[in-house]
C-alpha cells in the first residue's frame, strides 16, 4: 500500500468512526437485542474472522455503517472476554485498496505467530453499480495484518490470490483459513462458468504466496449453484464442510429459505486433497441462520456463530436506522452422524434472576410467565409427551397470532410459526420419547434448542407488546419442569 493509499484509509476509517458516533443516538430503541453482537448504526450481515488472540475472542463482520442498507462493504470488529459480552472496537476494514476498491467481502482470521492476519475478499464492480446482487463485478483475495489486533495495514501484495481457476465464474469469494502440519490451507467459495458449485481448497507457507490444490467438493447440481462462506474443521473426529448455497428449491420441509446453510461430513485426506461426504443437510431450521463461521476455542471446543437474519425477506429493524445481528455463540458436536449446535456454558452469565420455576402437570395455554421484557433463557423439560399430540411453547407477543413451536406427535414434526406469510419452518424428526426445548428470546429473536441439539431454530420477530409465555399440550396436558431466567443486557 503507498502513502496516499494508506492516508485514504486511515480517513475512511476516522470518517466512518465519526459516523457512528453521530447517529448512535437517533436509533429507534423498539426491536434492539439486549445479549447479542449487532451494529451500533448501520447495516451487519455475515460474521467473519471468529478468533482467539492475545487472551481474547475477536468476532468481526460485515458492516455498513452509513446506512441501515447493503452497502460497500466494511469490517466490523468486537473484542470479549467470554464471547457474550462485547465490546465494539474500531472499524477494522475500509474498501479502497487496489483489491477492494468497492468491498472488503467475508474471510477469516488467523493468529500467525502474534500478528492477527485477515484474509478476505475483495472486490471491483466494473459497472461502478455496488448492489448485492450485481453480476458485473471481479473477486480476489486479500490480506490485512494487526500487531496490537485493533489496528490494520493491508499488505502491499495485494491481492495474494489475483486469480480464479480458468474454469471458474466471477464467484470466486469469501477464504476460511486454518493451520495443518506446517501448511496455512484456505477453502474458498466458487462456482464453474457451467454453476457447478464448489469448496476450492489452497495452501500457503505465509499467507501471500498461494498454492491451488483443487476443489475437494461439488455440488453436481444437487446443492445450489454456488458455495458461500465455506468453512472447514475437525470435531469428534469427522471433518466437516460446512457452507451456504445459493440457488437450492425447496422440497417439502426442506430449503425453505431464500438461502441456506448446512454441511458435509465425511473424512478428508490432506495428501489427496480428497473429502469423502454424505449427503447435505442443513445446520438450522429457522427463517434466520446463515453464512455461519465457526472458530476454535483454547480448550478445544468448535464454536459457532451465523448472521442472524436473511437475504431478501423483510427487516423491519430498517427503518429504525439499523440492520442485522449474529446469532448466539453455539458449541458444535458430531453425533449419530449429524451435527448439532447447543448454546455455550458462557452464557450462563447472564442470568440476573428467576421469573419462574415449576414442576407440576401442565395444560394448553398455561401460563408460564409474563414478561416486562423480553429478554429471557427458557428450560422446560416434558414428560408424558406420548400422551399429547402436541407439545411445545407459545410466545404472546402482542401481535394478530401468537408465536409458536410445537412437536406434533402424529406426524414426527417440530414446527416453529411466527405467522405472516412462510411463518412456518419445520423439521420431521421422527417419535421423540422425550422433549427437553432450551430458549432464548431477546426482544427480535428467538433461538430454540430440542434435544441437546437434535434441532435448532433460529428465527427473528418482531413484538408489540412484553411476551407472555404459554405451554402448548393437549387435553390431557403434560408433565413439565419449567424455569425462565431474566438476562441482562450487554449494551
Amino acid at each position: 500500500m503507498d502513502i496516499n493509499e494508506e492516508m485514504n484509509t486511515t480517513n475512511s476509517n476516522r470518517a466512518a468512526e465519526e459516523w457512528v458516533s453521530s447517529h448512535a443516538a437517533s436509533i429507534n430503541p423498539r426491536y434492539r437485542l439486549g445479549y447479542h453482537l449487532m451494529p451500533t448504526v448501520g447495516w451487519m450481515n455475515d460474521p467473519n474472522g471468529l478468533v482467539y488472540f492475545q487472551g481474547q475472542y475477536h468476532a468481526f463482520y460485515q458492516h455498513h455503517p452509513y446506512s441501515a442498507e447493503w452497502g460497500p462493504m466494511h469490517w466490523g470488529h468486537a473484542v470479549s472476554d467470554d464471547m457474550v459480552h462485547w465490546r465494539r472496537l474500531p472499524i477494522a476494514l475500509v474498501p479502497g485498496g487496489t483489491g477492494d476498491r468497492d468491498g472488503c467481502y467475508s474471510g477469516s482470521a488467523v493468529d500467525d505467530d502474534g500478528v492477527l492476519s485477515l484474509i478476505y475478499t475483495g472486490q471491483v464492480f466494473h459497472s461502478g453499480d455496488i448492489q448485492p446482487f450485481n453480476v458485473d463485478f471481479t473477486e480476489t483475495q486479500n490480506l490485512a495484518t494487526s500487531t496490537d489486533g485493533i489496528h490494520f495495514d493491508k499488505s502491499s501484495r495485494n491481492p495474494v490470490i489475483a486469480h480464479a481457476p480458468k474454469d471458474n465464474s466471477r464467484n470466486f469469494r469469501d477464504p476460511k483459513v486454518w493451520r495443518h502440519g506446517g501448511w496455512w490451507y484456505g477453502i474458498i467459495g466458487s462456482s464453474t462458468v457451467d454453476d457447478d458449485a464448489r469448496a476450492l481448497l489452497y495452501r500457503s507457507h505465509d499467507l501471500r504466496e498461494w498454492e491451488y490444490r483443487g476443489a475437494i467438493a461439488h455440488s453436481e447440481g444437487r446443492v445450489g449453484q454456488m458455495w458461500e462462506c465455506p468453512d472447514f474443521f475437525e470435531v469428534d473426529g469427522s471433518h466437516v464442510l460446512l457452507f451456504s448455497p445459493v440457488g437450492m428449491q425447496a422440497q417439502g420441509n426442506r430449503y425453505r429459505n431464500v438461502f441456506q446453510t448446512g454441511y458435509l461430513l465425511g473424512d478428508f485426506d490432506y495428501e489427496s486433497s480428497t473429502l469423502t461426504h454424505g449427503t447435505f443437510e442443513e445446520l438450522d431450521r429457522g427463517h434466520d441462520f446463515y453464512a455461519s463461521q465457526t472458530l476454535e476455542a483454547p480448550d478445544g471446543r468448535r464454536i459457532c456463530m451465523g448472521w442472524m437474519n436473511m437475504w431478501q425477506t423483510p427487516m423491519p429493524e430498517q427503518q429504525d436506522g439499523w440492520a442485522g445481528a449474529l446469532t448466539l455463540p453455539r458449541e458444535l458436536h458430531v453425533v449419530d452422524g449429524t451435527v448439532r449446535m447447543t448454546p455455550i456454558a458462557e452464557l450462563q452469565s447472564l442470568r440476573s434472576g428467576t421469573v419462574t420455576e415449576c414442576s407440576a402437570v401442565v395444560r394448553d395455554r398455561e401460563i408460564l410467565a409474563s414478561l416486562e421484557a423480553n429478554r429471557c433463557e427458557i428450560l422446560v423439560s416434558c414428560e408424558g409427551i406420548t400422551r399429547s399430540e402436541m407439545t411445545g411453547l407459545s410466545f404472546d407477543i402482542g401481535l394478530d397470532s401468537p408465536v409458536t413451536f410445537t412437536y406434533d406427535r402424529s406426524r414426527g414434526l417440530l414446527s416453529l410459526d411466527r405467522g405472516g406469510e412462510d411463518g412456518v419452518r419445520a423439521y420431521e424428526c421422527g417419535t421423540l420419547d422425550h422433549l427437553d426445548l432450551h430458549a432464548y428470546l431477546d426482544n427480535s429473536s428467538l433461538e430454540i434448542f430440542v434435544n441437546d441439539g437434535l434441532a435448532t431454530f433460529t428465527s427473528r420477530i418482531y413484538p408489540a407488546a412484553p411476551a407472555t409465555l404459554m405451554m402448548r399440550t393437549g387435553d390431557e396436558g403434560v408433565r413439565a419442569k419449567a424455569v425462565v431466567y431474566s438476562l441482562e443486557s450487554i449494551g
